[in-house]
């Protein structure tokens, strides 16, 4: 079978891009939709404060910083910042390439991340270490987006994936502060969603936005939403082109050593509720088979940690937690992977992974990690928001898909017993990670016309 890379270059990329939208030629049922749009974020305003207020009562950090999200208490920088946005863990970890390759190209310009979440606003200060400046994005009130602008003074924007906001893309398109969606994407279900409000996102999508989007289905769903075909383009997935960190592999075997050597081992990577247990359920039939089989379970979000260990005590597993600092015993079934940021070690101690968020619908997480060490990948049914990556390994053979529990524990029994069948699978899946770098040149190949204007300003 030929494997699916994204291969080729960028021509035809250097025109000036369109940097201010108009309404003309809209739909006539726009501008009340558009105004009914900006009547519900401020009717919405109060609850979406509440939200994150209850949510803060049972972890702290959803307080940190809350009037941003109000529209007060912006860094203010220097004219002529770059800012990048990336909802959470996920999307600032591919962000760091992109970093990397902006601090060098305009060392004399401030960045500036935003996040949604607590969790990625953490992953932020962990990787960069004050390089970058952070704050979380406004709410889609247009007091609180102007008060945004007016403090990061942005003369280039860059969204991760997904991410539409039709208040923040209006105000860069009124400003003239070029937009490009990276890695773009949009799942097939999505794009069902977007179509009930067709004519505000065909004009949020009309202000001279310029799409890399990851594969050709995703830049033919912009396309139908009304992106300009002119200005979308197939740039592949940045994600392809993160960094492991220095040393990874050699650290995750002196951590397999030093706390389980000589034990079978798996991880469960980025878990959520109702998948725990299920998770659980096939360690409980695996230890059946294989008796010495540790599990490391690592939960999506560490704030729900308390309840991971009580589901632990439930169903009677002997654990030990990485924040216990301290060799895990033999008799240990579960260790728990309770800290931010070491999930790339806990693969690299690992021989199999799967990846959570896919036996539940959450759509799945990265498979991009575990298979750049060479670790065979299985994963649930729910892959939507990581569809095109996940069909590229079913249809290569580098990950296998299980429907529940009990499929879940024939799997691991399997790749377990047959080495050399993990062996294989785990080199597919390196492959196609290696193959299918290239996605951050083609991109700022695609920035090189917004570049000079940057560079301009």
């Amino acid at each position: 079978m030929q494997e699916p890379v994204l291969t080729g270059e960028l021509h035809g990329v250097h025109q000036s891009p369109v940097r201010t939208g108009s309404h003309r030629g809209l739909p006539r049922t726009y501008l009340p939709m558009r105004f009914a749009y900006v009547l519900l974020t401020y009717l919405l305003s109060p609850l979406y404060a509440l939200y994150w207020i209850f949510r803060g009562f049972a972890n702290r950090s959803y307080w940190d910083r809350l009037d941003q999200r109000l529209g007060m208490g912006y860094p203010v920088l220097s004219k002529g910042s770059i800012w990048i946005h990336a909802v959470s863990v996920g999307e600032v970890q591919a962000t760091v390439p992109l970093v990397r390759a902006l601090q060098d190209r305009f060392p004399e310009r401030q960045l500036l991340i935003t996040t949604v979440t607590p969790t990625g606003a953490a992953r932020v200060l962990s990787l960069f270490r004050g390089q970058v400046a952070h704050c979380y994005i406004p709410f889609e009130i247009p007091l609180a987006v102007r008060n945004f602008f007016n403090s990061i003074k942005p003369v280039l924007a860059l969204i991760m994936e997904t991410e539409i906001w039709p208040n923040l893309y209006d105000a860069c398109g009124s400003r003239e502060i070029p937009l490009i969606l990276v890695s773009a994407r949009i799942s097939p279900r999505s794009v069902g969603r977007y179509r009930r409000f067709l004519p505000l996102f065909r004009e949020t999508l009309s202000h001279g936005i310029v799409i890399a989007a990851q594969s050709e289905a995703d830049a033919d769903r912009f396309r139908s939403l009304g992106a300009a075909p002119e200005r979308t383009w197939v740039t592949g997935n940045i994600k392809f082109d993160f960094e492991q960190p220095a040393g990874l592999e050699s650290q995750g075997a002196a951590f397999r050593k030093q706390n389980f050597p000589d034990r079978p081992v798996w991880v469960a990577a980025s878990t959520h509720d109702k998948e725990e247990e299920q998770v659980l359920a096939a360690h409980r039939q695996l230890l059946q088979e294989i008796p010495e089989a540790l599990l490391i379970l690592v939960p999506r979000h560490p704030e729900r940690t308390g309840t991971v260990k009580a589901l632990l005590r439930r169903k009677e597993f002997k654990y030990i937690s990485r924040t216990d600092e301290r060799p895990c015993p033999k008799d240990t079934g579960v260790f728990l992977g309770d800290t931010m940021g070491e999930l790339p070690m806990f693969y690299a101690a690992s021989d199999i992974a799967f990846v959570g968020g896919t036996l539940v619908p959450i759509g799945g997480h990265n498979l991009l990690e575990p298979a750049a060490l060479g670790l065979p990948v299985v994963t649930g049914p729910h892959l939507f928001n990581t569809q095109d990556i996940a069909n590229m390994f079913s249809e290569l053979g580098a990950s296998v898909q299980v429907q529940n529990s009990t499929e879940l524990a024939d799997a691991l029994g399997k790749l377990f017993c047959d080495r050399g069948e993990a062996e294989k699978m785990g080199s597919k899946g390196r492959t196609i990670v290696t193959k299918n770098r290239g996605a951050l040149r083609r991109l700022l190949e695609l920035m090189e016309p917004l570049i000079s204007e940057v560079q301009k300003g």
